[in-house]
């Protein structure tokens, strides 16, 4: 998204992987200082996650592709975002080289807002710190509040989601964790036991959920929504290779959906994965798998 570069701004700062409740309490505080200062209110993101170049040799699973960061980022927040290529010379800048040259120089920033807990540039500082270095290169320094004391954070999220606990994950971020994914071939042992399931082809680096059935909801094609059963493992009953899968049963549809893309959003985990001495064993924890999910499903909200 372009800037203008002739507005004076109010920017904030943060990978804001998920746009959680704590992202959007901050860029509520933003738009609010921005008004207040006369100010263009503007949310600096990076295109990767620092760590993904700070160490380059640990992979990061993320709770959002950048498509749909930037997406909710934009249903969220009523200004503008720009994103900054992060490279390893941006890493090395430190906190005050990073406000004059970039927030001050390139964006035209006159008030930061900080957030909670929040740090940037190498070797970080203190909030004393930025304060000062603010004002030498005439940034008003403001501190944002804190999301009434909860500790609401990206990597608090992922770790939920990691282990399985979708509500406690979804309470958080304030919306249904999501992942969107290609229909993809498979060994059709589902439909010989009358529950046909799509193979789902996820995004590159995006977080999977602990290894279970969950209980969720399926954007179709059509854009109606419809409920299903999603398997994500390495099934053991039927595969020996120990790769992961993820199969999704929609209820009550038979259909052909090879090469759409279908959104998944996750409502509970139903159970832990589990290896079935037979098919038949197999049919009937779906069955009952089916009976669990409609019952959340159609839970009032």
């Amino acid at each position: 998204m372009h800037l203008d570069m002739k507005m004076d701004c109010a920017v904030t700062i943060g990978f804001f992987d998920g746009v959680h409740r704590g992202h959007r309490f901050l860029l509520q505080q933003l738009e609010k200082a921005a008004a207040a200062n006369d100010l263009s209110p503007v949310a600096v993101t990076f295109d990767r996650h620092p760590r993904s170049v700070i160490n380059s040799g640990s992979p990061l699973s993320l709770l959002t592709t950048q498509e749909e960061k930037l997406s909710l980022l934009s249903e969220a927040f009523h200004g503008e975002v720009h994103v900054l290529p992060f490279t390893r010379e941006l890493s090395a800048l430190t906190a005050r080289e990073f406000m004059q040259s970039v927030l001050r120089e390139k964006l035209n920033a006159r008030l930061l807002l900080m957030g909670y807990n929040h740090r940037f540039g190498h070797g970080g500082g203190s909030p004393e710190e930025y304060v000062a270095w603010g004002q030498e290169t005439g940034i008003k320094v403001c501190l944002a509040e804190a999301l009434h004391d909860e500790k609401v954070s990206s990597s608090r999220i992922r770790n939920l989601i990691g282990e399985g606990y979708i509500e406690a994950a979804n309470a958080m971020l304030g919306y249904p964790f999501f992942m969107a994914g290609k229909v993809v071939g498979g060994k059709q042992i589902g439909r010989r036991i009358g529950f046909p399931t799509a193979n789902i082809s996820p995004p590159e680096q995006k977080l999977l959920p602990a290894c279970g059935a969950y209980a969720v909801w399926v954007g179709m094609p059509d854009g109606t929504r419809r409920g299903g059963m999603l398997s994500i493992g390495h099934r053991p009953t039927i595969e020996t290779d120990g790769g992961i899968s993820i199969e999704v049963h929609i209820l009550d549809f038979n259909g052909n959906l090879y090469g759409r893309t279908l959104r998944l959003e996750f409502i509970a985990k139903l159970r832990e994965e589990r290896n079935f001495t037979s098919l038949e064993a197999l049919q009937q924890q779906l069955t009952q798998d089916a009976i669990s999910t409609k019952a959340l499903i159609n839970k009032p909200a």
